[in-house]
């Protein structure tokens, strides 16, 4: 088996952090108008507070009226564990406002950065030792510069991000890498996969202050292998990131893309105002 083989085989190291729940709903309007007496409409506005609210372990949630979309809201969920991301699920199909939404997609990932340099640095210097990737030396220096690369104030911010402040607009989509024949990006060495994700990176880099990018994975958890979350000041800066990463030779070459769900972060502060204010409007 040839070198180049062998790094073909190779999956980069990734760090995780929090885990990410995506949920695109419709309103039902009849359902909600139906609802709308006055002792209902007070419970439907206690306790399903979601924009921007902090969790007690860590994470946050947040609501996006969505602007050019079949739906009408998005919500999105970040949270330390799988199990804490289920309740937020279950917690929001118990609350009042749940029977005038309609769910039409949800996408379960976890924050990721993805180590390609990293990886191909370690791949190269176990072949000229002559050692193997996944031997014990290879995982004894992963191990430990994974870990350097984990305390990382950049990468912690990647895994752990923030509510973004003052950035209103939000854009979400879910994409993989392409597998055609002729254009499978699992079969391209780990270095070539580094050198084209250096320079896709480089790219974002050239938005920084303008547009805040939040990478999540999903391979396993969903039919998408990654999620991508902007948030953004000045809507138009989507397009134009967007169509300068297409331009990138990974994204030419490699990259399928779903559904973009476009909007704004919602003023109100429970998911009940929102709902009622995206279904008939603002005083």
């Amino acid at each position: 088996m040839s070198d180049a083989t062998t790094f073909s085989a190779t999956a980069p190291e990734t760090l995780e952090g929090w885990y990410a729940l995506h949920q695109i709903f419709s309103i039902d309007r009849r359902a909600l108008t139906s609802s709308l007496d006055p002792q209902d409409h007070a419970a439907r506005r206690g306790g399903d507070s979601t924009n921007g609210a902090e969790t007690q372990h860590g994470g946050w949630s947040t609501c996006v009226e969505l602007i050019g979309s079949a739906a009408d809201l998005m919500l999105i969920h970040f949270r330390p564990t799988l199990d804490e991301i289920g309740q937020a699920q279950r917690a929001l199909a118990r609350s009042p406002i749940a029977g005038s939404l309609i769910l039409k997609y949800s996408f379960l990932s976890v924050t990721e950065a993805g180590l390609y340099h990293l990886s191909a640095e370690l791949a190269q210097a176990a072949t000229t030792r002559g050692g193997a990737v996944g031997d014990a030396g290879y995982r004894e220096e992963a191990a430990r510069r994974v870990e350097a690369e984990r305390s990382n104030p950049h990468v912690q911010r990647r895994l752990f991000p923030t509510m973004p402040d003052g950035m209103e607009y939000v854009c979400f989509y879910p994409m993989s890498k392409r597998r055609a024949v002729g254009q499978n990006w699992y079969a391209q060495t780990l270095e070539e996969r580094s050198r084209l994700m250096q320079t896709h990176g480089m790219t974002g880099r050239r938005y920084a202050g303008r547009v805040i990018q939040i990478i999540t994975g999903a391979i396993g958890l969903d039919a998408w292998e990654w999620g991508v979350t902007l948030f953004g000041k000045d809507p138009l800066d989507f397009k134009k990131l967007v169509t300068d990463m297409r331009f990138d030779e990974v994204s030419a070459n490699y990259a399928d893309f779903g559904d973009f769900y476009v909007g704004r972060i919602a003023r109100e502060s429970d998911l009940s105002a929102v709902v009622e204010t995206i279904a008939y409007g603002r005083p």
